[in-house]
């Protein structure tokens, strides 16, 4: 549970201070003319929901072939996963749905900052 709060304020800082740097470029809204940016909303959704869809796939595919499991790997991941219990099923997809909202932010926030920013020099 550490780790998320960790996880999770370390994402809302950086973004923060992304935005306090760039202003709304960060979210891909403005920014230079011509710049190439990552619009932070949809880009969330998609990875988030790539993630979550991957682990499910995963743990499907674990299930079919035991011999080829990767639950030692989600275990390492996704703190308070274990195999395999209702609960941490629940809780490996919505960590894996967190951790796409964490590389959005921090990805797309430091990519449209540093597009924006390489434009204006």
């Amino acid at each position: 549970m550490i780790a998320i709060i960790y996880f999770a304020l370390i994402a809302v800082l950086v973004f923060l201070a992304l935005r306090f740097a760039c202003g709304a470029c960060v979210m891909g809204r403005s920014g230079v003319a011509g710049a190439v940016r990552v619009p932070i909303i949809p880009f969330g959704w998609a990875l988030s929901l790539f993630l979550a869809l991957t682990f499910v796939v995963c743990v499907i595919f674990d299930l079919v072939l035991p011999q080829y499991a990767m639950y030692e790997t989600w275990s390492g991941l996704l703190p308070g996963f274990v195999w395999l219990t209702p609960g941490s099923f629940a809780i490996g997809a919505i960590e894996s749905f967190l951790y796409g909202w964490y590389v959005a932010l921090i990805f797309g926030g430091l990519f449209n900052a540093l597009t924006n920013r390489r434009r204006e020099a």
